[in-house]
């Protein structure tokens, strides 16, 4: 009998999931020598996880050539499903789309980055766009940012330690001393925006959603093109109705509690 608590059996699965989240846009289908150089694994390993995820039917090949298949899918919408994200999320994140067009997304904190488990978009432009399952460095989005201004100050050790900056942009804050500040800020205010921190062309505007004991478990932004914005409008225009979102999420999660739980935090103790 397997046992799912041993570290053996945990590495196994995390060997497997990162040979899953290897594959995207650049590389969408890849070599088993080729998986081996983006994982760091032997190729020894990287072929029994592809012959395993393969014949769960995850995993295809062509060639010699692996991809991802189609049944992948239903990973992500076992979730959306189980927890009633749509019923829950979407109506306000309609709402925020047609006051103001452009985008509205909701995120989690992932580690150092942020995951987006919803979105909806007007248009989609030349620039980065979210979607659904989509991670991004968290001190780079307006989200990210808010979510780290939201954690313990161990915890926001714990983030520093582990984060890796990249400037993603000429503006792209890496400095932890100034991100430091920014979160102080952020906290005080209660919402963050941010302006070609991600990419070029990208204004966003944050706020929190919490649960009904005031414990911050993901966070909303409305998002537009730089030069049709400015800080000042988001903040006049569209930060009371962000708000207003935020405070409507935290009532309808009454209603879905499990959601509640798989967006809270995870307890560092069980990390």
């Amino acid at each position: 009998m397997i046992d799912s608590n041993s570290p053996e059996f945990v590495e196994a699965l995390a060997r497997g999931l990162s040979v899953l989240e290897a594959f995207d846009a650049k590389d969408p289908e890849m070599t088993l020598a080729e998986l081996s150089r983006k994982v760091g694994m032997s190729i020894a390993t990287v072929r029994r996880n592809v012959l395993t995820l393969e014949a769960l039917g995850f995993i295809r090949r062509h060639n010699k050539h692996f991809l991802l298949a189609p049944r992948i899918l239903t990973l992500g919408s076992a979730y959306l499903n189980a927890f009633n994200v749509e019923e829950a999320v979407t109506p306000e994140l309609h709402r925020i789309t047609a006051l103001f067009g452009d985008a509205a997304n909701m995120a989690v904190l992932d580690g150092t980055n942020v995951l987006y488990i919803a979105h909806l978009s007007e248009s989609r432009g030349v620039r980065r766009n979210a979607s659904l399952g989509v991670t991004y460095p968290a001190y780079a989005t307006s989200m990210g940012r808010v979510l780290m201004a939201a954690l313990a100050e161990a915890e926001m050790d714990r983030f520093f330690e582990a984060y890796t900056p990249v400037k993603l942009t000429d503006y792209t804050v890496t400095d932890e001393s100034e991100l430091r500040e920014i979160l102080v800020e952020t906290r005080a205010k209660g919402y963050s925006i941010t302006v070609d921190q991600l990419d070029y062309g990208i204004t966003a505007l944050a706020v929190p959603v919490k649960d009904n004991t005031g414990r911050v478990v993901c966070a909303i932004n409305s998002s537009g093109y730089t030069p049709r914005l400015t800080p000042e409008e988001l903040v006049e225009q569209r930060l009371p109705e962000l708000r207003l979102a935020a405070n409507r999420l935290s009532q309808l999660f009454s209603r879905f509690p499990a959601l509640v739980h798989s967006l809270a935090p995870a307890n560092p103790a069980t990390r």
